[in-house]
């Protein structure tokens, strides 16, 4: 889960996440964060398989801003 320009929240799903989000900063992303650069990672929920992964990832983006948030507190980022 991505933080992006405008508060905005991208979410979705890969084997490599550094890999993934640095092409995202870079314009080669999706085209959600060519339009809205990613600013930070939020959150990173590890899944078993990439099916539960899609799931997941369908889950997420039909919550409202205030729930994704909720989440991404949950599975936040430990430094």
């Amino acid at each position: 889960m991505l933080e992006c320009q405008g508060a905005k929240i991208y979410t979705g799903i890969t084997t490599d996440v550094a890999a993934r989000f640095a092409k995202h900063r870079a314009g080669q992303g999706a085209a959600y964060t060519r339009a809205n650069k990613p600013l930070r990672i939020l959150a990173i929920k590890r899944s078993a398989d990439r099916s539960r992964a899609s799931r997941l990832e369908a889950q997420l983006k039909k919550l409202p801003r205030p729930d994704k948030l909720r989440w991404a507190i949950r599975h936040k980022i430990r430094a």
